[in-house]
């Protein structure tokens, strides 16, 4: 299997780029190579779903939205007592 990562040009301004950083990086990697599921994304990024929604927008990425993604994200919220 060949996995490629398309890092952001800003990256090589950085001083420092952690291990967080790609964890974070390969997580939209392969959400967008629709290998993992959004849920999964941000759990690979370590932050919260909306939080990888908006750094997936934030560098136009199209977000693959289908049902498992809807139920987990419910299953999220139900987790949470939000529902």
């Amino acid at each position: 299997m060949k996995i490629t990562l398309n890092l952001p040009d800003n990256l090589s301004q950085t001083e420092t780029f952690n291990q967080s950083d790609w964890l974070r990086e390969i997580a939209i990697s392969l959400f967008q190579q629709e290998r993992i599921s959004l849920s999964c994304a941000s759990k690979i990024a370590g932050i919260e779903v909306m939080n990888f929604q908006k750094l997936l927008a934030d560098r136009g990425i199209c977000v693959h939205y289908d049902v498992e993604d809807l139920e987990q994200d419910v299953q999220h919220l139900r987790d949470r007592g939000w529902l």
